[in-house]
């Protein structure tokens, strides 16, 4: 017996998407391209659930913001909410935010990696490099070496 093939239709595989997860305008758009004929109906489509308020770039950030703060610093976070498409507008609201539980997020991540002051400077190098590489500022991290309690402004 021969399967069917069930053509999606370009608004539910939008709603598909969006019922799994808050996307951006431009993470959204850049997964309907590949799916459409035409540019301008997916467009029209991104501005018909913009519309609606099944499509919201403030939405996006905020899930965003939520999930990665308390596992990576400012930089990192930033650098991922551009990489998604949100403008700069957008993302200078949230930087507040972020930079506030900057600290305690450094802090807990580092805990949980090495637990102990670093000994010697290899090992404080060590320490340095990964929270670096998690986009902790220099300032947070050096206070977070030193075993201050709370952030020192």
């Amino acid at each position: 017996m021969p399967t069917k093939k069930i053509e999606i239709t370009l608004r539910n595989r939008a709603l598909q998407y969006l019922s799994r997860r808050e996307y951006s305008r431009a993470e959204l758009q850049a997964k309907l391209l590949p799916h459409a004929a035409e540019a301008e109906k997916v467009d029209a489509l991104l501005n018909d659930l913009m519309d609606s308020g099944w499509l919201s770039d403030e939405r996006a950030l905020e899930q965003i913001v939520r999930i990665r703060s308390t596992r990576f610093g400012t930089q990192r976070v930033a650098h991922e909410l551009r990489q998604k498409g949100l403008s700069d507008e957008l993302i200078n609201t949230a930087l507040p935010q972020l930079k506030e539980g900057e600290f305690a997020a450094a802090r807990a991540v580092w805990q949980k990696k090495f637990a102990s002051p670093p000994q010697d400077q290899k090992e404080k190098a060590k320490q340095i490099r990964f929270l670096q590489s998690r986009g902790f500022s220099t300032s947070v991290i050096l206070d977070v070496l030193r075993g201050r309690d709370d952030e020192v402004e």
